[in-house]
């Protein structure tokens, strides 16, 4: 591939805005003999370009971008005014704001225990409540029941009775 078909060919290439001109390989008098492109191509302080293989297809490079440096820009460093000594009113003021700060957090704090122990206290109540309810509701059932087996055992003890009685009537009457 001829030099100039080269430079077409880096054109072409949609990143081509990318780079700078100085990237484009360029003709040293003594390669136009030889037909050879020089790859030292410049120096750029923030990037450096790098072959990595040469081919009869192609030619591969490695671009390299270096952070920026701040040594060559103006020293940027703000200066602070200097801190004046606090004076004693500043100290109580600090203090009082401080202990002001610390009354508030623990209010905050015995208003939330408050509040989880009137929640626990409502969930207990609640739970006594289901477990009086489930106790009647328990004794009720089981009163229901003796009293039922309670009938039926006096049914059944009255229709054994009775069919003793008939069969002493019938036995009196046959002898």
């Amino acid at each position: 591939m001829t030099l100039t078909a080269y430079k077409e060919k880096m054109r072409e290439l949609p990143l081509v805005s990318i780079f700078c001109s100085c990237f484009l390989p360029k003709e040293k008098p003594s390669d136009k003999k030889k037909g050879v492109v020089d790859l030292n191509l410049c120096i750029i302080r923030d990037m450096e370009v790098i072959e990595l293989n040469k081919r009869t297809s192609g030619q591969a490079f490695e671009v390299i971008l270096k952070p920026p440096s701040f040594d060559v820009g103006p020293e940027l460093r703000a200066t602070t005014p200097p801190r004046t000594p606090p004076s004693l009113e500043d100290i109580q003021r600090k203090l009082d704001a401080a202990q002001e700060r610390r009354k508030c957090q623990e209010a905050e704090l015995l208003k939330h225990l408050a509040e989880k122990r009137e929640h626990e206290r409502e969930v207990f109540l609640k739970a006594q409540e289901e477990h009086s309810n489930f106790i009647r509701l328990a004794k009720e059932r089981l009163e229901h029941r003796m009293e039922a087996n309670k009938e039926n055992r006096q049914a059944h003890l009255s229709a054994m009775l009775e069919r003793l009685q008939e069969k002493d009537k019938h036995s009196v009457e046959v002898s």
